[in-house]
């Protein structure tokens, strides 16, 4: 049986090989880790080349790695509906300058997705179209699940609002 994760890998090295740092596919987990600058390049080749076809972003998440440079991985997972295969894209951001650009115009999907790691790891994503905290209210000071968030934090309180 093909390993499709693999041959999408593959194509996507021969494809954008300036773009991908790093790939893997180990038990059926094709990953590839690209160039944060080459994001939306990335994510509309393997959207857009026939074979491929990456029709659905199935999620959009981040990873804190205190104590690493670049400190943040945004993590892209995806899915062909009509081949039935899926890859797992990672782009490293530094804490630094923690953006990324925006996969809305790719998946409009992704737009609540960004809002939630920009609300809760504090990554921007540049061209988004209404980048605002999702899950936390406006004046809560932070990204909580940073690593180095203070869990004893205390927030400011905000009385009701008309």
């Amino acid at each position: 049986m093909e390993d499709h994760g693999s041959e999408a890998l593959r194509r996507l090295i021969g494809g954008l090989p300036e773009a991908v740092r790093e790939t893997h596919a180990r038990l059926g987990d094709a990953t590839a880790v690209v160039d944060a600058s080459r994001i939306a390049e990335v994510l509309h080749f393997l959207r857009d080349t026939p074979g491929l076809d990456f029709d659905v972003l199935v999620d959009l998440t981040a990873v804190d790695y205190l104590g690493q440079a670049p400190r943040f991985e945004v993590v892209y997972h995806l899915c062909s509906l009509k081949h039935n295969h899926r890859v797992r894209i990672k782009a490293r951001v530094s804490e630094d300058a923690p953006e990324i650009d925006s996969a809305t115009s790719v998946w409009p999907a992704a737009n609540w997705m960004e809002r939630e790691v920009w609300d809760l790891y504090g990554i921007g994503f540049r061209g988004h179209p209404d980048l605002r905290r999702l899950l936390l209210y406006e004046e809560f000071e932070g990204h909580p699940l940073r690593k180095d968030y203070p869990k004893e934090k205390r927030q400011p309180l905000v009385g009701p609002r008309n």
